[in-house]
């Protein structure tokens, strides 16, 4: 009983009766529509019918009496399918017809008026059974009554007919209603129990867990996928904001405990204004140095937690990219180095253009870090093409690149390979960049090159974005960065 009463309460069960109300009143209005216009079409039928015969019959009475009229009577009551007829005199005599038995009434009121009778035919096999006929009776002259009428059998029984299919319409109307209502309710109630199940599981902290996609594209397909790609994005932030705390615990307690050593010894060791002087210019550069981290984070987190689309807008790629170019030329050059740009003519994306000019100038100064080959001059290139429907950023140099399976964990925060901590940064630039990657639908990527690196973020042309687009589905950008991890 309650689980009955679960599937009444379901909103399947209340469209299936809606459904089987509108339906039913519908149909039986057309059948009753067909039946009334059917009927008023066969009683048409019948008076035109018993019209034209009593005129027939009016012209022989006139042209040759009485005698003419029974002989004429006679003769067409035999037929098979004759109409009805019958001739009494004055005092009530039949004197000819094809009718046994009528209510004498009837006969009483010969005022040609059209009227519903019961009467039993002559010859039946059963005399008693009475039959329904629609006729007309006519007074004439010296005191006969003649009666011309239809029987209305075949009329009766069309009405019967449509009256049965009516019933059994609304009968085969309601069980299928019935067996559709059934099949259709267990479906959406098992659909509906899994996508409830999968999200108490969800409730419980497991974010991994995904909804089911039958593969059917229908609307629950569609929310599923839609609620997946929501479950991944928060899935993506509560990793991230994990991955923070970590760092936070991690990475920052050794130069937070540098900075407690430099106090305490200070207050220990330092004599004299120049000693104090000192030790407090060492704790505000290692403040700034946290300051900086610190900032970096939460402009990663910024990134992160941006709605896709939200921020974007047509951008000039080859005004992006020299723009760039010109900022960094000179401190190519005084590395003794070149930067070259190659970008297509034409070149829009739909993006953010300051947070792409900040992916471009991390990975040119982890260039400038990390990218000189071991021997000759160091190149940096900057380059932009579309590429299947997406626009693709690229910059590379010709330095020693990054180990294949170090390459997805220098994306990760404060993550910086043996060979460059040698050198200032935070380990925090390739984040920045990864951040901004999903943001636009893509995700950085490296290749390494003979020599050098690449690493890829795509962008969606003008005009040709998704917003719904799930985050991390992207090809990447062709950016190479030398050794990463320092910027």
């Amino acid at each position: 009983m309650t689980r009955f009463t679960r599937y009444t309460r379901t909103t399947a069960f209340k469209l299936s009766l809606l459904y089987i109300a509108v339906f039913t009143v519908m149909s039986g209005f057309l059948l009753v529509y067909i039946s009334e216009n059917t009927d008023h079409l066969m009683s048409e039928q019948v008076v035109q019918t018993v019209d034209a015969e009593l005129k027939g019959l009016s012209d022989v009475y006139v042209r040759g009496g009485v005698r003419d009229l029974v002989e004429t009577i006679d003769e067409r009551a035999r037929h098979p399918d004759a109409s009805l007829y019958l001739l009494v005199d004055f005092a009530g005599n039949a004197l000819v017809g094809n009718i046994a038995r009528l209510p004498t009434v009837v006969l009483e009121e010969a005022d040609g008026g059209l009227r519903r009778v019961r009467y039993t035919r002559m010859g039946q096999d059963k005399e008693d059974v009475e039959r329904q006929a629609m006729v007309r009776i006519f007074e004439l002259r010296g005191g006969f009554r003649l009666l011309v009428g239809r029987d209305l059998g075949d009329q009766l029984r069309f009405s019967n007919l449509l009256g049965n299919a009516l019933r059994l319409w609304l009968v085969v109307v309601t069980v299928m209603a019935a067996i559709t209502w059934f099949f259709v309710n267990r479906r959406v109630m098992h659909r509906i129990d899994e996508i409830s199940a999968t999200s108490r599981t969800i409730m419980t902290g497991d974010l991994t867990r995904r909804l089911p996609v039958a593969g059917n594209d229908d609307e629950f397909d569609r929310l599923a996928v839609n609620l997946n790609a929501m479950l991944e994005r928060i899935e993506l932030l509560m990793q991230s904001m994990k991955d923070v705390t970590d760092n936070i615990a991690h990475d920052l307690k050794t130069p937070l405990t540098r900075l407690q050593t430099r106090v305490e010894t200070a207050l220990r060791e330092a004599k004299g204004e120049d000693g104090y002087r000192g030790a407090l210019e060492a704790t505000l550069d290692e403040t700034d140095n946290l300051l900086r981290i610190f900032n970096a984070l939460l402009r990663i987190a910024r990134i992160e937690s941006m709605a896709p689309g939200s921020v974007m807008e047509p951008v000039d790629i080859n005004r992006l990219v020299a723009e760039i170019a010109e900022l960094y030329e000179p401190l190519v050059e005084d590395e003794g180095g070149r930067l070259e740009t190659d970008v297509s003519e034409g070149l829009m994306a739909d993006c953010n253009k300051d947070l792409i000019s900040q992916v471009l100038v991390n990975l040119i100064e982890n260039a400038l870090k990390y990218g000189h080959p071991k021997e000759g001059h160091f190149v940096i290139r900057l380059t932009g093409e579309e590429t299947d429907g997406r626009v693709v950023l690229g910059v590379s140099d010709n330095g020693p690149g990054i180990p294949d399976k170090d390459q997805d964990r220098v994306k990760e925060r404060f993550v910086r390979l043996e060979e460059s901590r040698s050198e200032p940064g935070t380990g925090l630039g390739l984040s920045l960049v990864k951040a901004v990657a999903r943001l636009h639908g893509g995700d950085l990527r490296f290749k390494n090159g003979a020599p050098g690196l690449s690493a890829r973020i795509d962008l969606a042309p003008v005009g040709n974005r998704n917003d719904n687009e799930q985050i991390g589905t992207g090809t990447g950008i062709d950016a190479a960065a030398g050794q990463p991890g320092g910027a």
